[in-house]
């Protein structure tokens, strides 16, 4: 079995206007949040971050991604636990922007989410489920 790196990147989709894309997940709960991946092996965060948003959105060159300059450490969700290496219990998130002048439809990986929506930045916090997507929605409005 191939282990997940414990490093992963948070890529939060947002239009000029204030808008937030929240993509809705089934497995292993249902829950929403923003477009999330871990490291592949020998791959930057910054490549990681391009390659989660077109994977899990279709989206390129139609904004601008940026990094947010923050990382944040958790503690690994028990329901996500068997997908990293026995004793790993932490992850390090890297926050990336995607920045769009409006919304756009975009193209679901239907293997990850069941759905997608736009979302004034206020409602968006209100929906997420992970704590570093609620403090990355709310460094967006500062």
């Amino acid at each position: 079995m191939s282990y997940r790196r414990p490093v992963s990147v948070l890529v939060v989709v947002h239009t000029d206007d204030g808008q937030v894309l929240l993509l809705r997940r089934a497995d292993p709960f249902d829950f929403w949040q923003s477009v999330t991946g871990s490291l592949n092996e020998n791959e930057s965060h910054a490549e990681a971050a391009a390659r989660e948003l077109f994977e899990e959105t279709g989206l390129t060159h139609e904004g601008t991604l940026t990094y947010a300059g923050v990382s944040r450490t958790f503690v690994i969700d028990p329901r996500w636990r068997n997908r990293f290496e026995p004793g790993v219990v932490e992850n390090v998130e890297h926050e990336w922007r995607f920045s769009l002048p409006a919304t756009l439809d975009i193209v679901l990986d239907t293997k990850e989410h069941t759905e997608y929506r736009w979302l004034p930045i206020a409602e968006a916090e209100e929906r997420v489920w992970s704590w570093t997507n609620k403090e990355a929605l709310q460094l967006l409005t500062r």
